[in-house]
């Protein structure tokens, strides 16, 4: 299989729902999501050959969850000698206000 960039990764806003509150139950304590703005991941999806980005989960070294964005190209290989991006901004506590996806 290569990535085209067109892959569907469409999904409804019941399920999408119904799963982020699946984790929310499972993981009452954890951060329910992360912010990275436009330019940072305009910035990695404008690398040369960048099809997607592919998202890791980690923890910094506080014990934190946080998520690193790279590119990734045609080959399902990371560009991991460009562009990564951290940095984000968890919710909570910046999660906006009440939504199918957050509460």
């Amino acid at each position: 299989m290569s990535f085209t960039g067109n892959e569907d990764h469409s999904i409804t806003l019941e399920l999408a729902s119904k799963w982020t509150k699946n984790y929310r139950t499972a993981h009452p304590r954890d951060l329910k999501g992360h912010f990275f703005g436009k330019r940072a991941i305009q910035d990695i999806l404008n690398q040369e050959g960048c099809v997607g980005i592919r998202i890791y989960y980690a923890l910094d070294d506080a014990g934190k969850q946080q998520l690193i964005v790279v590119g990734t190209n045609a080959d399902e290989n990371d560009l991991c000698e460009g562009l990564l991006a951290e940095r984000s901004f968890p919710c909570p506590p910046t999660c906006g206000l009440n939504n199918p996806l957050n509460s």
